[in-house]
């Protein structure tokens, strides 16, 4: 098990006045260089080490900022009375350079050892000299070689001849001491050729290679930002969770008294139980990858959280992160494994962490470094998209989190939403964590999409020998059909009043009805015409325009509603289709995918209350919005399939959990897409045509162009990939609301909170009231200046109260019936 950092807090480590080489001053107070260095490097070796290369960590820890023992960085540093956590404006003009001297000694030292020691100079000198940009490309589209140019700047401008000069002996005896160990070369070169072993074409093996960089690289600015942090605000380090042993044994005894209170002789209760033993008898099982294939409503995510729990004891793992598409199902899941794991008297968020708002600005500022999360918790509920973007998006706030998911359990929730175009980089990076750095994975989903089964050469997941955690897939989706689905699409398509009207029709008769469309504006349209049909009917509306604990209270007023009896409509957008535990007699669905359709039948007659559930498809009138892409896309893969196994009459049954149509509606809409899968783009952000899939590998196209190839070993174009790379097509941000006093408290704290270590638990709190806007709706807010930041420089965004509806939530048109009131 890792290691805890030395406790700075009172330790008397930092001066008032740093008479040498200042690493960092705040407020008077100064850092020495070299106890930053030291600090960094063995920080840095820690979190490596979890992987076996803890020598190398070490290293580019400790020379990350060796260009700080220049003249010119020193006296900027005191002139500025600045922390310089980032770089000063004339070093972004490229005079003043920290960044790059320690990656030449480096190099220097290990390029002249040999073939295997320079490889490994390339993998630590990229690590040092990307660390305050993000990884730079080794060779660029045009075929320009930026590794070489970089490590080739002239001494005038990195001043490494000077900064080792005056480096001090606690440094140069670190460096002396590392070197002689053999460990930083072989470490390194022991993971590659496991790469090597593992991987069958030169193109996987490259690409791997590349996530072992990047792997490093998190390594190295997680320890960077969290030692900065730490001497800015000392205060602050006791908020932060350094790396202990997890006690797991606690946390199963928790989960499992949980268990023992359920109680229920329904046919359903049953099979939920036996879902949940199958997932623990797995929990024995080596590390590797695992499907969990289980109908919605089959109980899955405690039961793979008893798998997670139980196999993490059994191995010895760090954490556990638990992966959902959508923010909404975290919202209910996490709730509910918070109850168990964290009960009355355990302070919040000391076992389970909630990571799903981008709550500070995608660019960094030296306060939003500070507020980031790393995933330090045992226990990580997050969304896809952070995970996508800590393995390959740009910058450096989302890639420090890399590191946090070796030696972890990934449990992938509803694994058919991944992106179609992110299916190889998702595949090999799985792998790599698997194979390279001892995770072990779960893909959970009713609808599993064969990852194994896509192209091997450009990356198929490597599923371990007899992956399905159910021993009998078909007999338990037969043992589980709760209801019927009839195909109920008519020619001229279902105006938005027809669809209310059928809606309530169904209520009066069993008691609830479920609505879900495929956008917020169809939502709202249904909404309204159900009101205005019934006045008398409870109707509820849901959408990602509403906060988490907004959502929340939703969902809590329509079971409230149910289990007393009274009838109740809700319509809402695909985010009630998983991870919510609700049951209605019956259900619409708009016309979407398969597999779309088989999560909304999930919420229909979910615990067997009724002999069978309604569910009803239909098609509705108006075109998708362009940028829905992949809901218009699985939407004709679904119409081609029902089309060609249509049955007798007018609305005939749908059989959802027929492999035969299941794998025709993949076949469809996900291998036919098989040219889409390895991130294809275009000229506008890679100078040609390409992918990120070969980018990130042997980068062909680019090498191609400056023939003879490039001396180096280590040709990847990280940044530009990087900055292509978006886990959905437009990244969102997201902005605090004012929903109820708990949330207008919230953001008066925050604008009052002038104290790094207030906000980092008020942050936390801040993730139940975010909204994730659009750039698009963005743009219309701050044109109405209708955000406002927290405090200056932090990039933390609140909305103006008039803008959000007790009804509809966040409206960029504004919502006047509010009452306005000061924060």
């Amino acid at each position: 098990m890792t290691k805890s950092p030395p406790d700075r807090t009172n330790s008397g480590l930092f001066s008032e006045r740093v008479t040498g080489f200042a690493a960092h001053l705040d407020d008077g107070r100064g850092q020495s260089l070299s106890e930053h260095l030291l600090s960094v490097s063995e920080l840095t070796r820690i979190r490596a080490d979890k992987i076996g290369i803890g020598a190398a960590g070490a290293l580019v820890g400790l020379l990350h900022d060796l260009g700080k023992y220049s003249g010119d960085f020193q006296r900027y540093i005191r002139q500025s009375g600045s922390s310089a956590d980032t770089e000063p404006p004339e070093f972004r003009r490229g005079s003043l350079d920290h960044s790059t001297a320690g990656a030449q000694k480096l190099w220097h030292t290990l390029k002249p050892q040999g073939v295997h020691a320079r490889i490994v100079g390339e993998i630590l000198a990229i690590c040092i000299a990307s660390h305050h940009s993000g990884l730079i490309d080794c060779i660029a589209p045009d075929g320009s070689d930026i590794f070489s140019r970089r490590l080739g700047k002239e001494d005038a401008k990195t001043h490494l001849d000077e900064a080792w000069s005056n480096a001090e002996p606690s440094v140069i005896h670190a460096f002396d001491r590392h070197l002689r160990s053999s460990d930083v070369v072989s470490c390194l070169c022991e993971v590659i050729n496991r790469i090597y072993l593992m991987d069958s074409t030169e193109s996987l093996r490259r690409f791997n290679v590349g996530l072992l960089v990047r792997y490093l690289f998190s390594c190295l600015i997680d320890s960077d930002r969290t030692d900065t942090a730490d001497f800015s605000k000392p205060h602050a380090a006791s908020f932060r969770r350094h790396p202990e042993p997890v006690k797991w044994d606690v946390l199963v005894d928790r989960l499992e008294r949980q268990l023992k209170e359920f109680s229920g002789d329904s046919p359903v209760t049953g099979l939920r139980h036996q879902i949940s033993g199958d997932c623990l008898h797995a929990s024995a099982r080596p590390k590797g990858i695992l499907t969990l294939t289980v109908p919605t409503g089959g109980g899955k995510t405690l039961a793979s959280l008893r798998f997670g729990l139980n196999h993490a004891a059994k191995w010895n793992m760090d954490r556990i992160i638990y992966v959902s598409p959508y923010t909404s199902i975290i919202d209910q899941n996490a709730a509910v494994v918070r109850s168990i794991l964290e009960p009355p008297g355990i302070e919040f968020s000391t076992v389970l962490l909630e990571h799903h708002s981008n709550l500070t600005p995608s660019r960094e500022t030296p306060r939003s470094k500070i507020l980031s999360e790393n995933w330090d918790a045992p226990v990580v509920f997050t969304t896809a998209v952070q995970v996508l973007e800590a393995l390959f998006g740009s910058g450096t706030r989302a890639a420090r989190r890399l590191h946090q998911m070796a030696n972890a359990v990934l449990i992938f929730d509803e694994i058919q939403t991944l992106p179609i175009r992110c299916v190889h980089l998702f595949n090999n990076a799985i792998n790599f964590l698997v194979e390279q750095c001892g995770s072990s994975a779960v893909l959970c989903t009713a609808t599993q999409p064969s990852l194994h089964l896509v192209d091997k050469e450009k990356g198929a997941i490597h599923l371990t020998p007899g992956a399905e955690i159910v021993p009998d897939v078909m007999a338990l989706f037969e043992n589980l059909r709760r209801c019927e689905t009839r195909d109920r699409r008519k020619p001229g398509a279902w105006a938005h009043s027809d669809v209310a009207r059928l809606a309530v029709e169904e209520t009066h008769f069993t008691g609830s009805c479920l609505v879900v469309v495929n956008t917020k504006r169809e939502a709202l349209s249904i909404f309204r015409e159900c009101g205005r049909i019934d006045h008398g009917l409870n109707v509820f509306h849901l959408s990602t325009s509403m906060c988490p604990a907004h959502r929340t209270k939703i969902l809590a007023e329509v079971k409230s509603h149910i289990a007393s009896g009274k009838p109740v409509i809700c319509v809402s957008t695909q985010l009630i289709e998983a991870g919510a535990d609700i049951s209605f007699g019956s259900a619409i669905r708009a016309l979407a995918g398969l597999d779309s359709i088989a999560q909304t039948a999930g919420r229909c007659n979910r615990h067997g209350e009724f002999a069978v559930g309604r569910v009803h498809v239909v098609n509705l009138v108006g075109d998708l919005p362009k940028a829905l892409v992949d809901i218009r896309m699985a939407q004709q893969a679904a119409q081609r399939v029902l089309d060609e196994n249509r049955g007798p009459g007018s609305d005939p049954v749908i059989d959802l959990w027929n492999p035969s149509l299941t794998s025709q509606y993949f076949r469809y809409y996900f291998f036919d897409r098989r040219n889409e899968m390895d991130y294809p783009v275009g000229p506008e952000k890679a100078g040609r045509d390409d992918t990120l899939l070969r980018m990130l590998a042997e980068n062909q196209l680019a090498v191609g162009l400056t023939p003879p190839p490039p001396p180096g070993y280590l040709r990847q174009a990280f940044m530009t990939a990087s900055n292509a790379f978006e886990a959905i097509d437009s990244l969102t941000q997201g902005v605090i609301v004012p929903y109820g006093n708990e949330g207008k408290a919230v953001i008066g704290d925050l604008c009052r909170a002038f104290e790094v270590e207030k906000r980092f638990g008020l942050l936390r709190r801040a993730q139940r009231f975010a909204v994730n806007v659009f750039p698009r709706v963005m743009r219309e807010l701050q044109k109405d200046q209708a955000v406002h930041e927290a405090q200056p420089g932090t990039g933390i965004l609140y909305l103006d109260q008039k803008y959000y509806s007790d009804q509809f939530g966040l409206n960029v048109e504004g919502t006047e019936e509010m009452e306005f009131q000061g924060a």
